[in-house]
């Protein structure tokens, strides 16, 4: 069994069963590569943490802020996606401690391992809640999760990066930027495509994605930080 007690002194949590971590830790691809191994994959838990985290995210939220639903769940959104989820468990090193198949482990900066991570994040929080109880979920999320919500508010994260993008040129310059594919690659079930995106005729950035609408949204992202906005 992998030695998980470094991953215990970051989280500052001792477990009982140290089984509801190490199954949360285990990804679908290293049980598949080892049938015998005592212990099942993650994807339960992953399934009961995403729900109490909806709903200590969600309490919080409601108890700490007047806003309108709408607002509420922009940013319960900006909160529990993948992107942030991947990064408070980069945050905790949960990836050194991951058990991934070998092609898996050797994959380590796709868009796939950051939803493995982001998994997996829910997958400990499930682990969590069945072991030390809401309480010290409540406890542990507040303190590595919604540390962050003022500074998402403060910076508008809660957006996505295109609406971001165009509030901030027609707030200082008046006008509304303009996308434009630049070129499109490869075959027609795995196109890429590069889109510009421009302040009138001044091409800002530049971004490609597996669709246009991905491509404009990372465009966006490095347009709003080129503008240092």
């Amino acid at each position: 069994m992998k030695d998980v007690s470094g991953l215990e002194e970051i989280l500052k949590i001792k477990f009982n069963n140290q089984d509801y971590l190490l199954t949360a830790l285990t990804h679908r691809s290293y049980i598949n590569e080892h049938p015998d191994f005592a212990l099942g994959h993650n994807e339960r838990l992953e399934f009961l943490g995403d729900a109490v985290l909806e709903v200590v995210v969600t309490e919080y939220l409601y108890k700490n802020y007047e806003n309108p639903e709408g607002d509420l769940t922009n940013w319960r959104a900006s909160l529990v996606n993948a992107i942030m989820l991947s990064k408070l468990a980069s945050e905790i090193k949960m990836d050194e401690y991951l058990l991934l198949s070998r092609g898996e482990a050797k994959d380590k900066d796709s868009k796939a391992r950051q939803y493995i991570l982001a998994n997996a994040f829910e997958a400990l929080i499930g682990a969590m809640y069945l072991d030390q109880g809401l309480e010290k979920v409540r406890e542990f999320v507040t303190e590595r999760l919604l540390v962050k919500l003022p500074y998402i508010i403060e910076h508008k994260l809660y957006m996505d990066p295109k609406s971001r993008f165009q509030e901030a040129v027609q707030d200082k310059l008046g006008i509304t930027p303009s996308y434009k594919v630049l070129s499109e690659a490869g075959p027609d079930h795995a196109k890429v495509f590069k889109v510009g995106v421009y302040i009138g005729d001044e091409m800002v950035a530049e971004g490609e994605g597996m669709s246009k609408q991905e491509a404009q949204v990372q465009a966006a992202d490095k347009a709003l930080r080129v503008k240092g906005w």
